[in-house]
């Protein structure tokens, strides 16, 4: 059977980490870090993500604020608040729970973010940053899948990786993170020709796509590593991407859904904003 690549255990040794290095910048600052999620409407899966993501920051000592707007806000006063908390001395990571409600430009809104306080890593300056190898907040879900990856002991230099799906969020910075590490990476998406012709030839197979089991056993190479970012539900049931129950006895590692890689995605969004914190004190110490 695969070996478990447990997000639960890894995301909590991360938030202990973090909570020490919070009570190290606190003094130092003068207050806790402080991180800002704007939630815009009424969606149920995006308030289950904020309250997992208000827990996390009591946990690790971050100083939290969830500003919540009716879904018919327009763009100008969702604009205005993010201009509002990006100009807040005390709010060091800021986000946008996505989707946002239909009409709004997600693009413009993260945009109005400011790149070093962009807790999500998605604002087209540190987008950039990470096609040229450059410091920056990464996109969380992906840097947790290679966070994932480390602590499972998962060789990625000169290996071949696979990731299906090509969305800004979680494919192409995946495909760049793994590339950044000496992989070989195809990515795959919609119009790919022979799906399962190229997932059989990886040794780290990432899905995301948002299509519950698409990935099967017989895909599988023996042995590989299978990361599943898929979040499905199904007769009332969370299930990934990857048929789980048949791929575990194929694959060398796999992530369960959930408890795989969802408490990471959350993990590093407290980093990036400890992160933040940090470079704050550096620039006051320099």
């Amino acid at each position: 059977m695969a070996t478990l690549l447990d997000g639960k255990a890894l995301a909590k040794k991360i938030r202990t980490e973090l909570a020490e290095r919070v009570s190290v910048i606190t003094p130092r600052l003068g207050r806790p870090p402080g991180l800002a999620v704007v939630l815009v409407g009424e969606d149920p899966a995006s308030a289950v993500y904020v309250r997992n993501k208000e827990r996390a920051a009591v946990a690790v000592g971050i100083a939290s604020q969830v500003v919540r707007l009716s879904g018919d806000s327009t763009e100008a006063a969702v604009l205005a608040e993010v201009k509002r908390l990006g100009e807040d001395p005390t709010v060091d990571g800021l986000m946008v729970q996505l989707p946002l409600p239909s009409g709004m430009s997600e693009d413009a809104i993260t945009c109005a973010i400011p790149p070093e306080k962009d807790a999500d890593g998605l604002h087209p300056a540190n987008l950039g940053a990470l096609l040229a190898g450059i410091e920056a907040p990464r996109p969380c879900t992906p840097a947790g899948v290679m966070a994932l990856l480390e602590e499972g002991g998962v060789e990625l230099e000169g290996k071949h990786a696979v990731v299906i799906g090509r969305s800004t969020i979680v494919g192409k910075p995946q495909a760049l993170l793994l590339l950044g590490k000496n992989a070989t990476v195809t990515l795959c998406h919609s119009r790919t020709r022979d799906l399962e012709a190229e997932v059989r030839r990886a040794d780290i197979v990432v899905a995301a796509v948002g299509r519950p089991g698409l990935v099967k056993a017989q895909w599988i190479k023996p042995g590989a590593a299978v990361v599943d970012v898929g979040i499905n539900r199904v007769d009332g049931k969370l299930v990934g991407d990857v048929d789980f129950p048949n791929v575990e006895p194929v694959a060398g590692a796999i992530t369960p859904v959930p408890g795989g890689v969802g408490p990471m995605t959350v993990a590093m969004l407290m980093k990036n904003a400890v992160d933040a914190a940090q470079r704050k004190v550096d620039q006051e110490l320099s």
